[in-house]
């Protein structure tokens, strides 16, 4: 690059709190921005009927009755670290999602699966070996927010494996201090990051119109794709699923750097799974190897 420093004296949103959000801060300070800290979604406890279930589930994971235990989002991550849920050395843990994996490691778990493509439900059972048809039969507690859907459960219950899908939380929005609204509105702020669906869907409720000079930073194409749907634009998109990546992609826009090409997704065995879930028959040469939706149009995306 042609600067040793290119985020150099940047503010750079920081839009989660917690452990891993502190975690974000110092890795940008490492790089000589300054991190603002905005945590744009936050958790609430589940529904009074759901709460005995949840508590029942913990205690039987701390006993290890569980081979696996399923964390799908970084706001679960945020949950365990709140309620100090001890995870036995025999209960191994799989994530899904861009930036589930680094909130695991930043509150001290170990991640022992993450898929390397769409970090979706969907995609982590393609991914995931133990989820296999013909694997033995595992029993797995899948942590989730009460508005996720069934998608990931009913996978596995159809492979002949026990789930139990709990509630362990709420997603509720965080307003961002009207100082923040301020420097993001006037461009006083560079970029922000965006590390889930939640936060973009925050990121357009709380600041839009965002104004095209700041840099707007995904941590993988999955929650690209969840942004863009939501309506936001993305600017900068990090192949692997962590704030290094992101972190990188950001210095290479601020450096001016060549775009890295946008490398290609198998899409085969998703789709195949999506038929598979709808009853339908699909011919495997009928389906495209790659993601089409993800051309390379500017985006900067980084190995």
């Amino acid at each position: 690059m042609s600067s040793n420093a290119p985020l150099r004296g940047w503010k750079i949103l920081v839009p989660r709190g917690g452990s891993f959000g502190n975690d974000v801060a110092e890795a940008v300070r490492a790089r000589g921005a300054f991190p603002i800290i905005a945590p744009l979604i936050n958790f609430a406890s589940p529904a009074p009927q759901d709460a005995p279930l949840l508590m029942d589930s913990l205690a039987r994971l701390a006993h290890g009755e569980y081979d696996w235990l399923a964390v799908t989002s970084a706001t679960a991550v945020d949950v365990m670290h709140s309620m100090n849920v001890q995870v036995p050395p025999t209960t191994r843990i799989v994530a899904a999602g861009e930036t589930t994996a680094s909130a695991l490691i930043a509150a001290g778990y170990r991640v022992d699966f993450a898929p390397s493509h769409d970090n979706s439900a969907k995609g982590l059972l393609v991914e995931w070996p133990e989820s296999g048809r013909r694997m033995p039969k595992i029993r797995v507690l899948w942590l989730r927010s009460e508005a996720s859907k069934p998608d990931f459960a009913r996978g596995l219950w159809r492979r002949g494996h026990k789930v139990d899908s709990v509630v362990a939380y709420r997603s509720v929005g965080v307003p961002a201090a009207e100082s923040i609204r301020y420097d993001m509105h006037h461009s006083r702020i560079k970029a922000a990051l965006v590390t889930s669906g939640s936060v973009a869907e925050q990121l357009m409720k709380q600041f839009a119109p965002i104004p095209d000079d700041i840099l707007l930073a995904a941590i993988g194409p999955r929650t690209t794709k969840d942004a863009r749907a939501q309506g936001l634009r993305i600017d900068v998109v990090a192949r692997q699923r962590s704030v290094a990546s992101l972190l990188d992609g950001l210095e290479w826009a601020a450096a001016g750097e060549p775009l890295a090409e946008t490398s290609a997704i198998d899409l085969r065995e998703l789709m195949e799974l999506e038929a598979e879930e709808r009853g339908l028959e699909v011919r495997r040469e009928d389906i495209p190897a790659v993601d089409e939706e993800r051309p390379n149009t500017g985006l900067i995306d980084l190995p």
